[in-house]
């Protein structure tokens, strides 16, 4: 009987070395070579442009508390560094020189449009002290935003060749303070310019109008409007929206991490940074119109007051609607100067 046990033991023994030698026969014969005939060790690894196609982010372990810092390489990220250095800046300068020459060549073929009957000596006040402290409040940060912004796109390239690395560190400090604390009140100015003038840029059918006619701009026909033309609406809502998005996303990115991932903070900063170029770009025609673009536009916001004149040449609707409610026209107090 021991016999008999024996053997079946040896039978066992003998099947289990022959399946072993079968499943490694495969193994040894899939092996890559290297040119010379020897087996390559690392042949059989996952090459790292198959990790690239297989996953959006490769994480490894860790026992640090931030698992944040367990992720070994992320692909996205080249390409948001690809747009960070590379399209962005092409966007950036193709929208902000492409409207600056805009502006130039219109203002040397059309110059600026003046108040074709002069003026009246008559004044209408148009916004308050307190519409003029928000539109300034706003309009300055804006312009530090937009400055501190520029820097990091362009600031590398164009301003550290010419005043050199320490000044360009110091400078590039400053102006990222100044970004991250008027970012306060400029959300403050946004909400405040929508609450304030918001009834007063819904479309309307004469605006339709006033688009046809080219609002003025070409030729001297001009378009009634109310308190705000189509163009000043296009502004305020691009303010709005716009000052919105670069808020919102602003905060993700000055506050890393409490609302979204690696992901989610490289989406913010594209969003920020291409609405960011965009909205310059188009506060670059507001500025101008309100500016060397029209006589008499400007003192809307120094003192409040415009000129009869002005005020029925662009916004007949909006004299009319005044006049009916009695706000007539003061004596001008002389102070009053063109835009130019």
């Amino acid at each position: 009987m021991t016999a008999f046990f024996t053997r079946i033991r040896n039978a066992v023994g003998v099947l289990v070395l022959l399946a072993a030698v079968v499943m490694a026969i495969p193994a040894n014969a899939q092996q890559p070579k290297n040119p010379d005939g020897s087996v390559n060790p690392t042949a059989s690894s996952v090459r790292e442009e198959q990790l690239f196609k297989e996953m959006r982010r490769i994480d490894g372990r860790c026992t640090l508390p931030d698992q944040k810092a367990c992720v070994l390489e992320q692909p996205a990220g080249r390409d948001w560094r690809s747009f960070h250095q590379v399209t962005l800046p092409w966007i950036g300068a193709i929208a902000i020189i492409g409207i600056f020459a805009a502006l130039l060549l219109f203002y040397l073929i059309r110059g600026t449009i003046r108040i074709e009957a002069g003026r009246s000596g008559r004044t209408l006040l148009r916004f308050n002290a307190f519409e003029r402290f928000v539109h300034w409040m706003t309009a300055v940060c804006f312009i530090v935003l937009a400055i501190s912004g520029l820097n990091i796109t362009f600031g590398k390239d164009l301003l550290l060749p010419l005043i050199g690395p320490e000044a360009f560190t110091g400078w590039s400090q400053w102006v990222k303070y100044a970004h991250n604390y008027l970012s306060f009140p400029f959300t403050l100015g946004v909400v405040l310019t929508f609450l304030m003038w918001l009834t007063s840029n819904f479309p309307t059918k004469t605006d339709i109008e006033w688009i046809k006619k080219g609002g003025g701009m070409i030729g001297h026909e001009h378009p009634p409007a109310g308190r705000f033309n189509p163009g000043q609406k296009f502004i305020y809502w691009m303010v709005v929206v716009g000052g919105t998005a670069v808020a919102v996303t602003g905060y993700l990115l000055m506050f890393p991490f409490y609302g979204t991932g690696i992901v989610g903070m490289q989406t913010a900063q594209i969003v920020h940074a291409l609405i960011g170029v965009l909205f310059i770009a188009g506060m670059l025609v507001h500025i101008y119109m309100g500016t060397l673009g029209e006589e008499g536009a400007f003192e809307a916001m120094s003192n409040g007051a415009v000129d009869e004149n002005w005020a029925k040449q662009h916004h007949s609707l909006w004299l009319e609607e005044e006049k009916a409610k009695g706000a007539g026209a003061a004596p001008s107090s002389g102070r009053m100067q063109p835009a130019e």
